[in-house]
């Protein structure tokens, strides 16, 4: 089940052959990167600590072996393997949020110090009133032109309310993988928010939690 929520409430649900018509969301564009507080790039910790010897290496072999079977065995039997095929199987819960009436400098700068590239939006009910993209808040025609940084400056002065991706298409849990990844494919969304009927949120599937469904252990469930 798809729902489709705006800044005055719930104005759909259904599935997703009609959502393209309900809510139309522009195909989103990858921004360039810009310069936050926080730095993206990884830092490779092997290239921080002293490599133990190949000597030293062996020599613990055996302890570690020893601890690992040890450990293995005091979590007991593993659970049942099972197909992943619904969106609360994968999903990832506890997303992070932000507030309409949040400038987009702050909500940038949240952004980048979870390191994720975008955050529901909620009302002060705790409603999904619509999705911030970081795309949205470096938008392609700004990066390189005359006037840029004074457009930027005046972008980051904004509300989140006035850049947000709304009505915005959110999920309900129970829904087959396969739908969302249709849904993702048609509007160009990185991902969705998961709510219930309200829009209040559950949680946030986005295409890196497909990936890492279709790359994990139990299998996702694609062909059934």
């Amino acid at each position: 089940m798809f729902y489709v929520f705006g800044i005055n409430g719930p104005m759909y649900h259904g599935g997703p052959e009609r959502l393209s018509q309900i809510a139309p969301v522009r195909r989103v564009q990858r921004p360039q990167a810009l310069n936050t507080l926080v730095a993206d790039t990884d830092t490779d910790s092997s290239t921080l600590l002293p490599q133990p010897s190949t000597e030293t290496t062996l020599r613990r072999a055996p302890a570690q072996s020893a601890v690992s079977a040890y450990a293995s065995a005091a979590q007991g039997p593993k659970e049942e393997r099972r197909p992943l095929s619904l969106v609360r199987d994968v999903m990832t819960r506890g997303a992070l949020t932000v507030s309409p009436r949040s400038m987009v400098n702050d909500a940038w700068q949240t952004l980048a110090l979870h390191r994720v590239s975008q955050a529901p939006v909620l009302n002060d009910a705790k409603q999904v009133i619509g999705l911030l993209l970081r795309a949205d808040m470096a938008p392609l025609d700004l990066l390189p032109t005359p006037g840029a940084v004074r457009d930027a400056i005046a972008l980051a002065r904004r509300p989140v309310s006035e850049v947000m991706v709304t009505p915005v298409p959110t999920v309900a849990e129970d829904t087959d993988l396969r739908r969302v990844a249709s849904v993702l494919l048609d509007n160009g969304l990185p991902g969705l928010p998961v709510t219930d009927e309200q829009g209040h949120l559950a949680g946030f599937i986005s295409r890196t939690d497909l990936l890492k469904a279709i790359a994990s252990d139990p299998p996702l469930d694609l062909w059934s």
